[in-house]
């Protein structure tokens, strides 16, 4: 079947954004479509159900248009992950979640992230733990930007214990951010995949997005907000404590971790499974297990962690 809609505009890209770009983010949502351009006319090509879709989709985008100064990708995304997508998610836990900057669509990429993202939506405390490449930390954000864009929270807070992997850096130059940025650049690197620099900056600057090290959470009440803690298997069980008990009024913790890679002087320490084992088992609280067939990383990760499970 084939299809031209007309655009009933004076500029096209007031539509389709510069470069394509927003007809670009709307087409990710149909790769088996053939979608064109010429001018005023977008010609679709595919399955008529597709099409049917695509144009009423489209018709929302249009309707938007005429509300706002300026149409976003995250008007696009708006469109299509409103309340529908929260429930399949909820549910089935392999729809979109949020789309990278250039444009590819983030969804779980295997059985556990799936369980990941259900229970994220089925609880308010959600503990993660496993090897490292399977992907954890980046669902984890993943839904929260998800969450930050829809409105459903008013910040994302994200923190680390600023532990060192088994070195010793010594002194550190700079300011506080500064000495403190080493640690926490695994979670800029995942937020700078999904929020365009300069609105990231701008989050940032005004505290819609926080990422500090897990000292920092000691004091606050966290409301309206999702709050991931990472390699939480270097903190010690009265840190975990602490940073649970931050948990304020309609928010979601995650906590992260893998307890085969403990970097605290003692391993025995480490906190993460001995919390789990703790309250693991109250309502509200869901706990996955990731091992090394969910790793997700380059092919080689999986055995490389086979093989330092099978040594220890």
């Amino acid at each position: 079947m084939k299809k031209t809609i007309r655009l009933n505009a004076t500029d096209p890209v007031e539509i389709l954004g510069a470069g394509n770009r927003i007809l670009n983010e709307f087409c990710t949502y149909y790769p088996a479509l053939k979608v064109s351009d010429r001018g005023t006319d977008i010609i679709l090509e595919g399955e008529q159900e597709q099409i049917e879709d695509f144009e009423r989709r489209f018709e929302q985008l249009v309707g938007l248009r005429h509300r706002k100064l300026n149409l976003t990708v995250y008007d696009v995304e708006d469109i299509f992950t409103g309340s529908d997508t929260s429930r399949t998610l909820a549910e089935h836990g392999n729809a979109i979640i949020v789309h990278t900057t250039d444009g590819r669509p983030i969804r779980a990429r295997n059985a556990n992230q799936e369980k990941m993202v259900k229970a994220y939506f089925n609880n308010d405390l959600v503990f993660a733990v496993g090897p490292a490449g399977t992907g954890k930390t980046y669902i984890a954000i993943a839904l929260a930007v998800r969450a930050l864009k829809n409105r459903e929270i008013r910040r994302i807070i994200l923190t680390r214990p600023a532990v060192e992997a088994g070195e010793r850096l010594g002194f550190l130059p700079g300011d506080l951010k500064d000495k403190l940025d080493p640690y926490l650049q695994p979670l800029y690197d995942a937020l700078g995949d999904m929020i365009p620099a300069k609105k990231l900056q701008d989050f940032m600057a005004s505290g819609t997005i926080q990422i500090a090290p897990l000292a920092y959470m000691r004091g606050r009440t966290l409301d309206r907000a999702c709050v991931i803690l990472d390699e939480a298997q270097n903190t010690n069980l009265g840190q975990l404590k602490m940073f649970l008990t931050r948990m304020g009024s309609y928010a979601k913790f995650i906590v992260t971790g893998d307890a085969t890679q403990v970097d605290l002087p003692h391993k025995e320490d480490s906190g993460l499974l001995r919390g789990i084992d703790l309250i693991g088992g109250l309502r509200g609280v869901e706990t996955i297990r990731f091992d090394a067939a969910d790793i997700v990383r380059h092919p080689l990760v999986s055995k490389i962690v086979k093989a330092f499970e099978s040594a220890e």
